[in-house]
């Protein structure tokens, strides 16, 4: 084993080409089935997770309901959906194990920004759902007071960029979720990310692989886990690998 810290995995991609994929900016990802995910986390104490839907597979939900069967109670999905969506659709998506819906604000793929106040009250009220958003730090500014106002919302990646990142820290202070994952997509020093957050909100950061790490120079990797535990130490890193994601996303079962 990797480590006796259990992990429920805030984050990360399943891409089966059973299912429909779409070209997002030109770009189409390589495989990752269950399978494959399974045999890469193999070391680690898996616990459960979220899938979460990227912009190649913009409102599908086919793959998403077949990951979740085959994945298990343990696992919840982050999904994509229209602002038309019907609400017995929400429902039964809730009872799938879906959580949440994201906003990819960077990539699209997603419903638009106007949309995100009414989406986030609607599926919240419905289905105790919250909303994640995949979104560049320095574009959150603008959202900052929105933001406070909805009844859940998660930031992806630690927000990417330096620029910006204060505010992520402020958002955190307020109680919105921050994932830890995506370290190789920031330009920022991961580790002083990491201690600004957990300093401000000890409740915020959930830790997730990105795996498979699509459209990304450095792709997970086992060091990212230890830098995590280095960083803030056994007994917080302990919240942040697993009891801080599953109080946010209740998944079916704690197994």
């Amino acid at each position: 084993m990797l480590s006796s810290h259990d992990l429920f995995d805030a984050h990360f991609h399943v891409i089966d080409p059973r299912f429909p994929l779409v070209s997002s900016h030109g770009f189409l990802p390589g495989v990752f089935t269950c399978d494959d995910y399974l045999d890469r986390l193999k070391d680690y104490r898996l616990r459960g997770g979220a899938v979460v839907s990227g912009s190649f597979q913009s409102f599908d939900q086919s793959y998403l309901l077949d990951a979740l069967h085959r994945l298990g109670p343990s696992f919840v999905g982050v999904t994509s959906l229209p602002a038309s969506v019907p609400d017995n659709q929400i429902m039964d998506l809730d009872r799938a194990g879906v959580r949440a819906v994201r906003f990819n604000l960077r990539r699209g793929g997603t419903e638009t920004v106007k949309h995100l106040e009414s989406m986030a009250w609607r599926v919240h009220e419905l289905a105790g759902w919250h909303i994640e958003l995949y979104s560049d730090a320095d574009d959150l500014s603008e959202l900052y007071q929105l933001l406070l106002s909805l009844p859940a919302v998660s930031i992806d990646h630690i927000g990417l960029t330096k620029s910006g990142f204060a505010t992520v820290v402020k958002l955190a202070e307020q109680g919105i979720r921050v994932k830890a994952t995506g370290f190789g997509r920031v330009d920022f020093n991961v580790r002083t990310a990491l201690k600004r957050l957990h300093s401000a909100n000890p409740e915020s950061l959930m830790f997730g692989t990105d795996l498979p790490s699509t459209r990304v120079e450095r792709a997970y990797n086992d060091d990212d886990f230890r830098l995590l535990i280095d960083t803030l130490g056994e007994q917080e890193a302990a919240r942040v690998l697993y009891d801080n994601a599953i109080a946010f996303y209740k998944p079916r079962s704690t197994g």
